[in-house]
């Protein structure tokens, strides 16, 4: 009876594009009404979310933008949509891309946190017109080439502190 009950789930899933995993990047402005502390409670709420939904993405976020690109099956990146669309913790929600593929680009992480930096603020003007982190201001493959960079830029930070971090008597 179990596997009756299990095929029957997968074809209703299959009916829904569960299998289907979707890419969404989107670009909004912060809400300053906002209380201080609530982009790390909305980071955190996010995070939790998302990891129990099987989405994963990164958030760039630098106080007055959020630029977010995130993943998961078709079904529930367009329910995730829906919530995005009447949070007023933002507005001015415009979609960049979003489109179906193969295989997650972002899952290591149920989200990731990408703030431009001084470090990396030379990003800016690589990407767009000026040298202020400003997404409406920027094509499409410049968004997407700006969340590749800050992610290989923030994987290469923690594999350098993990290598830091290493015991005296670590081997190989």
């Amino acid at each position: 009876m179990e596997s009756v009950e299990l095929s029957e789930l997968n074809r209703h899933r299959m009916l829904h594009g569960e299998h289907i995993i979707v890419r969404l990047t989107y670009i909004s402005r912060y809400n300053d009404n906002n209380p201080n502390g609530e982009v790390t409670r909305i980071l955190a709420q996010a995070q939790e979310n998302n990891e129990r939904n099987g989405i994963t993405g990164a958030l760039v976020f630098n106080h007055n933008y959020f630029l977010q690109s995130i993943e998961g099956a078709r079904p529930v990146i367009n329910e995730l949509l829906r919530k995005l669309v009447q949070d007023d913790r933002h507005y001015a929600l415009q979609i960049i891309e979003c489109r179906e593929v193969e295989m997650r680009h972002w899952n290591k992480w149920s989200m990731k946190y990408l703030i431009p930096s001084d470090e990396n603020k030379g990003l800016a003007l690589k990407f767009s017109t000026g040298s202020q982190f400003n997404p409406y201001l920027m094509s499409t493959n410049q968004i997407i080439m700006l969340i590749e960079t800050l992610s290989e830029l923030q994987e290469r930070e923690v594999v350098t502190a993990s290598n830091k971090k290493k015991s005296w008597f670590s081997i190989g």
